[in-house]
């Protein structure tokens, strides 16, 4: 499909007040827009910047007198721009659904149980795929509208301006207390208007209608749906209204005079051999997804790379220009914006390719597993199919035990380790040794939390850790979540594609008779000792904060020395000595 837009080389550098951000494998040139807004641009929105500048489309009483509303069920409008030097484009401004349910009939919802729209990042992520169409038969090939831009207005929305209802933001709380899913913060993706009309609307404006249009119309959506999924994709509410002609093609269609013999059926072949051809477009991706076949090859690659950079992580590689690099507390990081939540992340380690797969919109969202009665510990598969365990920090909380003697005083006295703190140790003990599950990444939400701080000493003692802006790294008004990996052997022994172990804490396995009461005793008591000789204070460590490790044959993975080889997994109440 032609385009008035050349696309400029994904590496371009940014001008001074703009920002290069890669998410999901895109380049965007981030920028502030004159409202105070945020807008990121695509390689293919970079050329017509000025024109996607909000005040020259967006603003009333412009947008709300120019726009027109499309069909579908969501909102979706072309409005044209301003004329800017000489020039004007026509573009579809849709508002991002990521958090709404899906409307879909009951047979689609049956084929696509767990369908849910796309992020925007995972909506022009998923496009930009489909369009260089690597995966599948050379011959075909999927066009799609420009992806142009990601526009976030400055304004917050109210809860009913959403569109998403109170009880779904509950289940969405309730499914991920702490997280913040960005309910009120506005996404409008916006691409270039395709000239010409669907399938439906050049049948209907040649007066075929009836079971005459549905003769070409079905034969057709199935040719679509077949070359999608040669490629890779589904698209989970495909409609004929989402195959676009172009406007050649409509006139050619049109042109046909009215005096030939079986002009109708001269028409619906033309159509249909154009179809045949590939010559069309398929349009609207907020649940664009991809094949079960493609995802497990996407998926498997993403795993091989993931454990090959993990066993690589303290090597530097070449980081792109928003992200960071800092050591905290001894520990080195890769750090930058969460931009989908407005949020932070801090990936361990110098390996900046792995920023990625902990961005929330790659797990936050997964089905979870909690795993333990007293905190907010959950595991899950992430999108990647990577295995991790992510927790809400309790820091700034009051440590309550259950009896007031002395290891409670001592609880008291120490309060709850900030994540930061929780990875210096981790690392410390790593390095000493001592076995530890791996840490692996923090993340700070970017909504401000419902709770009040009761203990604040760890921001205070925290205040020196700033970053470049001479902000607090640890902030009082924000959720902080750590993330680590799900022991199921060392990375090495991932990476070699060995059996996966199953872990599991000591209280499960004395209550699995896997081990005594006498040696769950035992092996705590060996863990503090071990923590003293190192310089760790181990002393409210439970026997649930401990694992042990279980190969296919339900045997205790050991130590050279014999011995069940024991990890901590729980860093919040372990103290320097």
């Amino acid at each position: 499909m032609s385009s008035i837009i050349t696309p400029l080389p994904s590496s371009i550098s940014p001008a001074a007040c703009e920002t290069l951000v890669t998410v999901l494998g895109v380049v965007y040139v981030h920028r502030k827009t004159s409202n105070g807004g945020d807008i990121y641009l695509t390689q293919f929105g970079l050329p017509v910047a000025k024109l996607l500048e909000p005040s020259n489309w967006y603003e009333d009483p412009w947008f709300s007198s120019k726009r027109q509303r499309l069909k579908g069920t969501s909102a979706v409008y072309r409005v044209p721009t301003k004329m800017v030097d000489g020039v004007a484009l026509d573009l579809v401004v849709k508002n991002c659904r990521v958090g709404e349910d899906v409307p879909l009939d009951t047979h689609t919802l049956m084929q696509f149980m767990n369908t849910e729209f796309n992020s925007p990042w995972e909506e022009f992520s998923l496009t930009f795929e489909m369009r260089e169409g690597r995966y599948g038969p050379r011959g075909i090939a999927i066009s799609t509208q420009l992806p142009l831009a990601i526009y976030v207005p400055p304004e917050t929305m109210q809860l009913w301006q959403s569109g998403r209802s109170t009880d779904k933001l509950n289940r969405i709380h309730a499914k991920h207390p702490g997280i913040d899913v960005d309910i009120l913060k506005q996404y409008k993706l916006i691409y270039q208007w395709i000239r010409g009309k669907d399938v439906v609307e050049t049948l209907q404006d040649a007066g075929i209608t009836g079971e005459a249009a549905d003769a070409v119309v079905s034969p057709v959506t199935l040719k679509v749906i077949s070359d999608m999924a040669q490629k890779g994709f589904y698209v989970a509410d495909m409609k004929p209204v989402h195959i676009i002609l172009e406007e050649a093609q409509v006139n050619l269609f049109e042109s046909i005079p009215a005096d030939i013999p079986n002009k109708r059926k001269a028409q619906t072949e033309l159509i249909s051999g154009i179809i045949e051809a590939g010559d069309y477009s398929v349009i609207d991706y907020e649940l664009l997804i991809r094949t079960p076949e493609h995802e497990e090859k996407v998926k498997s690659h993403k795993r091989h790379t993931y454990h090959d950079d993990q066993r690589h992580r303290w090597r530097p590689t070449e980081r792109p220009s928003h992200l960071g690099a800092a050591e905290i507390m001894g520990v080195p990081y890769i750090h930058g914006p969460a931009e989908s939540t407005g949020g932070h992340l801090w990936v361990v380690g110098r390996n900046a390719r792995l920023f990625d797969y902990f961005l929330p919109e790659r797990w936050r969202k997964t089905h979870s597993w909690k795993l333990s009665e007293k905190t907010d510990t959950y595991y899950t598969f992430t999108k990647d199919h990577i295995h991790i365990v992510w927790k809400i920090s309790r820091v700034g909380e009051t440590v309550i035990l259950q009896n007031n003697d002395i290891r409670s005083q001592k609880a008291t006295e120490y309060g709850f380790n900030s994540p930061f703190e929780e990875f210096s140790i981790a690392q410390y003990l790593s390095f000493k040794g001592i076995p530890t599950v791996y840490v692996r990444a923090i993340y700070m939400t970017g909504s401000a939390k419902t709770e009040q701080s009761t203990d604040r000493r760890k921001y205070e003692s925290h205040r020196h850790l700033v970053n470049s802006q001479g902000e607090p790294l640890l902030r009082e008004d924000r959720n902080f979540i750590s993330i680590r990996g799900f022991f199921n052997g060392t990375d090495s022994w991932v990476a070699g594609s060995h059996e996966l172990l199953k872990p599991m804490s000591l209280i499960q396995a004395e209550s699995e008779g896997i081990i005594s009461g006498k040696s769950k005793t035992l092996l705590l008591t060996a863990m503090m000792e071990r923590l003293i000789n190192v310089g760790i204070d181990g002393s409210l460590l439970e026997a649930n904060d401990l694992i042990v490790s279980l190969d296919s044959k339900k045997n205790i993975v050991m130590t050279e020395d014999h011995l069940p080889e024991v990890r901590i997994c729980n860093f919040e109440l372990l103290r320097r000595l």
